[in-house]
């Protein structure tokens, strides 16, 4: 699945409660702006609160999960337009589940050791795994009579279900 192609705008919300933020959708964007920003005594404004203001909601889930500063926004923007799906999946689960840290500037969502399955439940997890041969090779006529829901319990130790962007997923941090 591919994220729809849709411009991400955040707003700069200034520190300074004398300053009127802005809207932007690019590195380029905030620096004209930001650059010509004064607040009320004509001083130069150069502390924002990053907000996410529209865009794809995959995009809003990876904003949250990073905790998207004045430092790191440009790197997010990026990651936006080029990262697929899985990788922004990767992340949102790896930092916001999992408890993994992760550099904008410098990390490979690549690199993050998280497996994901895109179902709705850990009995379809559980379901896949015997159809896959996870348990060994099962007879069709004994498929029928397995506690499915005692499996789906039982990856319940190591698997966790997640909603992300309409999505149903099932995932696991090694």
């Amino acid at each position: 699945m591919q994220t729809i192609d849709r411009e991400t705008v955040l707003f700069a919300q200034p520190y300074d409660i004398s300053a009127a933020g802005f809207y932007f959708a690019s590195v380029e964007g905030y620096e004209k702006q930001s650059a010509r920003l004064r607040n009320s005594c004509g001083q130069p404004v150069e502390e924002f609160e990053i907000q996410f203001i529209d865009g794809d909601e995959l995009d809003a889930e990876l904003f949250k999960a990073l905790r998207v500063s004045q430092g790191n926004f440009g790197a997010f923007l990026d990651v936006c337009n080029y990262w697929n799906t899985d990788q922004k999946r990767k992340v949102i689960i790896a930092v916001g589940e999992c408890g993994y840290s992760f550099d904008l500037k410098t990390g490979d969502s690549d690199q993050l050791d998280v497996d994901i399955y895109e179902m709705g439940s850990l009995r379809e997890l559980a379901e896949h795994f015997v159809d896959e041969g996870l348990f060994g090779e099962i007879p069709e006529s004994i498929k029928y009579h397995l506690d499915y829901d005692s499996i789906a319990r039982d990856l319940g130790m190591d698997y966790g279900e997640i909603v992300i962007a309409g999505t149903s997923l099932i995932y696991r941090c090694p």
